[in-house]
C-alpha cells in the first residue's frame, strides 16, 4: 500500500491540484481519483482550494488525491452555467472579506447580499472591504448611505485605497494568522489589495476598461497565498453573479441578521416577511430600521429561488 500524506489545497486549474505538504512544507502536484469526482456529482468542483486532502504517489511517481478530509464550512454558489450545480469557492475559510467599490465599478447592492447570506448560512464571519475610498469620498452621501446600511445589518466596513496604501494597516492585522477568503467583482481592486497585504503573492492586476467600466478579468484560478506573519490569503476570480443553492425559502430570513432582529416580533410565527398583517420586519423597513435595499435583495432572493423551483 502506498504512503499516504496530508496537505491542504492551495491552488485548483479543475484537473490538477497543488498541496502544500502539512508536515514538509513543500508542494505537490496532484490529480484526483475518480471516485472523489463522483462524489462531489452536484458540484463543478470536488477538491476545492482550502481543502485538506489524503494524497498518495503511485509507481509512476505522479501524485493523487484520494480523499478530502471533512470540511468545516465553505463559501459556495449555484453554478453560473448550471443551475442545478453548485460551485464551491473556498473551503475551511476563517473569515471572507468581500472586496467592493462604490464607483468605477459600481458593485451591485444585491450582490453584496447574496453574499452574506451564503456567509451567514455557514457560519463564516464577513467583512465589507470598501476599495477605492478616494473616489467614494467625492461623493459623500453615497459613502455614507453604504456605512449606514450595512451597519444596520451588523457588518464591519474597513475603507481601503489599494493604490495609496490607505486601510492596508488595518487590514493585515485582521488577517494575521487567519485563513482569509477574499472575494468581488472583477475590476474592484481584488488583487491589488492581496498584493499590498503580502508583497511575495504572484498576483496579476489590470485596469478597469472603459466599455461600461467593468474590471478585466484577472485572476482566473483560486489561489491560497501563505503570509509572511502566518496565516493565508484566498484569492478567487473576479465574479459577476451570486446565485444561492440549498437554502429553503423559509430559512432565508435567518440569514439576514437585521430582518431576523424583527422577525421574532412578527404577529405570525410563520411570518415570511412579505404581505403578512403584523410584520414586525416590513414595519422596521417602512421605519428606517432595516435598509430598504436589504429587503429588495431579500423579496428577489425568494424570487429567484421560487423559480429554480418550478
Amino acid at each position: 500500500m502506498a504512503q499516504q500524506s496530508t496537505g491542504i489545497v492551495l491552488r485548483s486549474t479543475g484537473s490538477s491540484y497543488t498541496v502544500r505538504d502539512r508536515e514538509q512544507g513543500g508542494t505537490v502536484e496532484c490529480r484526483i481519483r475518480g471516485r472523489l469526482r463522483l462524489r462531489g456529482a452536484r458540484s463543478t468542483n470536488p477538491v476545492v482550494v482550502g481543502d485538506e486532502v489524503t494524497y498518495e504517489m503511485d509507481e509512476r511517481g505522479e501524485f493523487s488525491i484520494v480523499d478530502i478530509l471533512p470540511r468545516r464550512n465553505y463559501v459556495i454558489r449555484r453554478s453560473p452555467n448550471l443551475s442545478k450545480e453548485s460551485h464551491i469557492i473556498a473551503a475551511n475559510v476563517d473569515q471572507a472579506f468581500l472586496v467592493a467599490t462604490l464607483f468605477h465599478p459600481e458593485t451591485n447592492l444585491e450582490f453584496i447580499d447574496r453574499f452574506l447570506v451564503t456567509c451567514e448560512a455557514y457560519k463564516i464571519p464577513a467583512t465589507l472591504v470598501l476599495n477605492k475610498v478616494d473616489l467614494a469620498r467625492q461623493q459623500p452621501e453615497a459613502l455614507e448611505a453604504f456605512h449606514h446600511t450595512y451597519a444596520l445589518a451588523g457588518y464591519p466596513v474597513v475603507e481601503v485605497c489599494g493604490t495609496s496604501g490607505e486601510g492596508i494597516d488595518t487590514l493585515r492585522k485582521k488577517i494575521q494568522g487567519r485563513t482569509t477568503l477574499f472575494s468581488g467583482n472583477s475590476g474592484v481592486g481584488k488583487s491589488t489589495l492581496i498584493r499590498a497585504l503580502e508583497p511575495t503573492a504572484e498576483v496579476r492586476t489590470a485596469e478597469i476598461s472603459d466599455y461600461h467600466h467593468k474590471g478585466r478579468h484577472t485572476t482566473t484560478l483560486s489561489t491560497m497565498y501563505p503570509l509572511s506573519e502566518g496565516g493565508f490569503i484566498i484569492d478567487t476570480p473576479g465574479i459577476k453573479g451570486f446565485g444561492l443553492i440549498d437554502i429553503e425559502p423559509e430559512e432565508l430570513a435567518r440569514y439576514f441578521p437585521d430582518l431576523m432582529h424583527y422577525a421574532p416580533q412578527c404577529q405570525f410565527y410563520n411570518c415570511t416577511h412579505t404581505h403578512e398583517p403584523g410584520c414586525a420586519v416590513q414595519q422596521a423597513m417602512c421605519e428606517g430600521r432595516i435598509a430598504e435595499s436589504r429587503y429588495v435583495s431579500y423579496l428577489k432572493i425568494l424570487e429567484e429561488d421560487d423559480k429554480y423551483r418550478k
